[in-house]
């Protein structure tokens, strides 16, 4: 960092990507670089040491380090995994489609969709404490046996059994209370200050003010939460002969119900501005009302006298879950058909098909699903003990949890079997068009260099394949939308493997072993999750390759589930609109890097900044998914409108590097070679610059093997970067030489 007394110079402040790297690392300050040579056996030479912190080109070096804003310690990552599907379906609310007239109602639906996530988080853990436990366990003596921690409740009566046992949700229900509180009040000292205002939506991403909305979302879904803990214990308590208390309790459970999901339908009242204090007294009621009934309804079944319905199950779960997988398919079908009515028809203008918001809700979604069948089937499989897996499926836990395992690995299979035929299909045409680069990038290559040639072909070909995945991702999400509907079958009493024997002639058992299967491939999927969330914030390779998704995902504000991951953009882009309106105003000239996603962090910034401040700042984006990713999720917030903003904002001093061998990074504005300057007026033509890649396919004099293939790595010390670095800072101004000595 620059010393205060050092005014008047060229900051160059990078921001790195997904990758986490350390401060010296996104600066390229190692003490030691490689001069020949790969990864496996190089040769390596002191750097020439920069002076007082300056870069070769005589700008002042300085890094921001976001990497572990969306990490933090190994325990929150791991929450983080388990609320991944609290996250993908915040996700889908801000991929809703550049169209004013169905905004309200693809909120509403996301909203609903986020509030059956909460739903079906209590009804599994409700169907594991009050259901197999309270119910089944506690009175079989088998299940009983040698089981201590659960003998002393064993004999009691059913009203007992159930009222101490609702603790477990009611405490369930607090934990991710108390857990998305937390870091609203972590990021609070981060508000972006006063700026001029732009009209792009990405302007607003760090510098609107979510935590009141996000307090609103939280008291509806901690409200709906216990309401449906109450609706479990009511239910089951009416099954036999329904007192008027009982019908009176439900009564009320079903306005609270009622009143948080009419608050989640109107968008306009639910993002009003952080001074309507009436709204937060109103969700923050309906909160306090839910919590109370909660109390009242377990003292309710702990003191009520009447006989208990002798049931397999606990009455009243099995029908409440089944509707609640309608609901979920009907509100999904309901956001397919908003969003396919309101897609514009020109072709290629909208992204995914117009389905972003469905086909990442419908991930979710599933997802969440196959948590909680998952979570229930463990259970019911540990209390089971030796019973064989055919009968304990039969006998355990209620079917639609069956079906939606079953509806689970089927869109798992067939998107796999796609995915490779995909693959294959597609292999000839990325290879051809890889092909076609190499030859145009090395015509003249020597003889030897074949086998080089062709790895280069196929890292174009791997890179391409990002584009295929569009599809494939919608393909899953129809599947999984379709999954969720199939769970509803369970309400006629079928289960999966009789349906497909007497429909298909598939013999029972085979379905059944596949549906056990099944349980365990989501429970290695679990287990993958959890280790690579701890791997990905704590190896660097390995976070480049998931922390991209990661971190595309907490870069939006919550806006749909107030459970979801924090978001880092609520710090960082504010305090970088701070920190480059300060040089500027010092008298410095700010020249902004940003690789990968640090890109988007800075054009999101570059949006908050005054007007004067961008007259003194320059852009250098490389390796940025801008246009190739962020264009097609979100097409509300980046789009050609704010990408020739940016530019307009820092004066066309843009320069954006890519390769054909990055999958994920690319052109912002096109991918054809920018024509020379006097042949045009169009600025968007001089943003992007192809970088060759590799610089060669043979070995350079004193080296022995070829230069190797960067792909999305950031390349600052490349030719290409320190060109442009030079160019921006000769149009900031500067007078780019030698370093500097200090002062």
């Amino acid at each position: 960092m620059s010393r205060p007394d050092d005014s008047g110079d060229v900051v160059e402040l990078r921001v790195h990507g997904v990758s986490g790297a350390s401060a010296a690392q996104v600066l390229d300050l190692q003490q030691t670089g490689q001069v020949a040579g790969d990864r496996s056996g190089g040769f390596y030479r002191p750097r020439p040491r920069y002076s007082d912190g300056t870069g070769a080109h005589g700008v002042t070096l300085e890094a921001y380090r976001w990497g572990d804003l969306p990490s933090g310690t190994v325990a929150r990552t791991l929450a983080v995994v388990f609320l991944l599907p609290f996250m993908l379906v915040n996700v889908a609310i801000w991929m809703r489609p550049a169209n004013p007239s169905s905004e309200a109602t693809v909120k509403s639906l996301c909203r609903l969709l986020a509030l059956t996530l909460t739903v079906l988080y209590v009804l599994a853990i409700a169907g594991v404490a009050l259901d197999l436990v309270g119910w089944r366990c506690l009175a079989s003596p088998d299940c009983l046996a040698g089981r201590s921690w659960l003998s002393w409740l064993g004999g009691r009566p059913v009203g007992l059994r159930l009222a101490a046992l609702a603790l477990v949700p009611a405490a369930a229900i607090g934990l991710v209370w108390r857990v998305s509180c937390r870091p609203g009040r972590t990021f609070e000292a981060f508000r972006a200050p006063d700026q001029g205002s732009s009209p792009s939506r990405l302007g607003t991403v760090g510098q609107w003010d979510a935590e009141p909305l996000v307090g609103r979302l939280r008291a509806v879904h901690v409200a709906a939460a216990f309401a449906t803990l109450d609706l479990v214990l009511l239910l089951a308590r009416g099954a036999g002969d329904a007192s008027p208390a009982t019908i009176a309790l439900t009564a009320v459970t079903g306005v609270l119900l009622t009143g948080c999901v009419g608050l989640l339908c109107t968008p306009p009242l639910m993002d009003r501005a952080p001074g309507d204090q009436r709204l937060d007294r109103v969700t923050r009621t309906l909160r306090t009302a839910a919590i109370v009934l909660t109390v009242v309804v377990v003292a309710h079944v702990l003191i009520n006298s009447q006989p208990w319905p002798q049931e397999r199950g606990l009455p009243g779960y099995d029908p409440t879950l089944a509707g609640l997988f309608v609901a979920q398919t009907t509100l999904l079908a309901a956001l397919g058909v908003v969003l396919l009515r309101n897609r514009r028809r020109e072709r290629g203008a909208t992204p995914m098909f117009g389905l972003g918001p469905l086909v990442v809700a419908a991930t979710g979604i599933s997802m969440a699903v196959a948590y909680s069948a998952e979570l229930v089937y463990r259970v019911a499989d540990f209390l089971d003990r030796d019973v064989p897996t055919g009968e304990g499926i039969a006998s355990g836990p209620p079917r639609a949890y069956t079906w939606a395992i079953y509806g689970f690995l089927r869109a798992l299979l067939v998107t796999v079997i796609i995915a490779g035929f995909v693959v294959l299909l597609s292999r000839r045409g990325r290879r051809r068009a890889g092909a076609t680069i190499v030859a145009r990038d090395f015509p003249n290559p020597p003889a030897e260099a074949g086998p080089r040639l062709r790895q280069v072909r196929d890292a174009i070909a791997r890179a391409r394949f990002t584009e295929k995945l569009v599809p494939l991702a919608v393909l899953y999400g129809c599947l999984a939308g379709l999954a969720t509907a199939t769970t509803t079958i369970g309400l006629l009493g079928q289960f999966p493997s009789d349906v497909i024997e007497r429909n298909v002639g598939l013999p029972a058992d085979a379905v059944t072993f596949g549906i056990a299967f099944g349980s365990w491939v989501i429970a290695a999927i679990i287990l993958g999750l959890i280790i690579g969330g701890i791997f990905a914030y704590r190896t660097e390779p390995y976070r480049r390759h998931i922390g991209v998704l990661w971190d595309l995902g907490t870069f939006w504000p919550r806006a749909a589930h107030p459970f979801a991951p924090p978001c880092y953009s609520e710090r960082a882009v504010p305090e970088l609109a701070r920190r480059i309106t300060y040089l500027v105003e010092r008298g410095d000239a700010v020249l902004l890097t940003g690789h990968s996603h640090g890109s988007v962090l800075l054009a999101a910034t570059v949006l908050q900044l005054p007007p004067q401040v961008g007259d003194r700042v320059a852009l250098l984006t490389h390796g940025s998914p801008l246009r190739r990713l962020y264009a097609r999720l979100f097409p509300a917030y980046v789009d050609d409108a704010a990408l020739h903003e940016i530019g307009r904002r820092v004066g066309w001093r843009w320069v954006n590097l890519w390769r054909d061998t990055d999958p994920i990074g690319g052109w912002v504005f096109s991918p054809r070679p920018a024509p020379a300057p006097a042949t045009t007026g169009d600025p968007t033509a001089a943003v992007d610059r192809r970088q060759r890649d590799p610089r060669d396919v043979v070995a350079p004099p004193g080296d022995s093997v070829a230069p190797p293939i960067r792909g999305h790595w950031p390349g600052e010390s490349d030719e290409p970067f320190t060109e442009a670095v030079q160019e921006l800072v000769q149009r900031l101004g500067g007078r780019p030489g030698p370093p500097r000595t200090p002062r």
